[in-house]
């Protein structure tokens, strides 16, 4: 199990700071935890759910759940998935993969991160 040695929560860029030993440092965006919640809410029960209009989303703040992990809170209101250490150190070490499978998701739901904005039919 990975431990961080620090972690920074970063309000204005939106961003999760893990730092571990041996000068090992990732920078998560909240944007990225958020469509990556271990919750039931996103993770469904054996079937992930599709999250959607997240770019603008924030980490309103984070708890200490017993020594295993982290209770992120958003300010979309979703606080329920607990990021074990093991998760966030997979999610820091596999970051671009994930991210590029998320974004080609959404390619191929048709969908977006922006909540602003909504698909266009063209009916022909």
């Amino acid at each position: 199990m990975r431990i961080p040695t620090a972690i920074k929560l970063h309000k204005a860029s939106k961003t999760l700071e893990l730092h571990y030993a041996a000068d090992e440092c990732y920078t998560l965006p909240a944007e990225f935890l958020r469509v990556h919640s271990p919750s039931a809410e996103v993770q469904g029960h054996g079937k992930p759910i599709l999250q959607t209009g997240k770019l603008q989303v924030g980490l309103s703040g984070i708890e200490p759940a017993g020594n295993y992990a982290l209770k992120l809170c958003f300010d979309d209101g979703h606080d329920s998935g607990l990021f074990s250490w093991d998760y966030l150190y997979q999610l820091a070490t596999h970051h671009d993969e994930l991210w590029n499978d998320y974004l080609a998701a959404l390619a191929a739901a048709g969908k977006s991160r922006d909540p602003n904005e909504s698909p266009v039919k063209l009916l022909l």
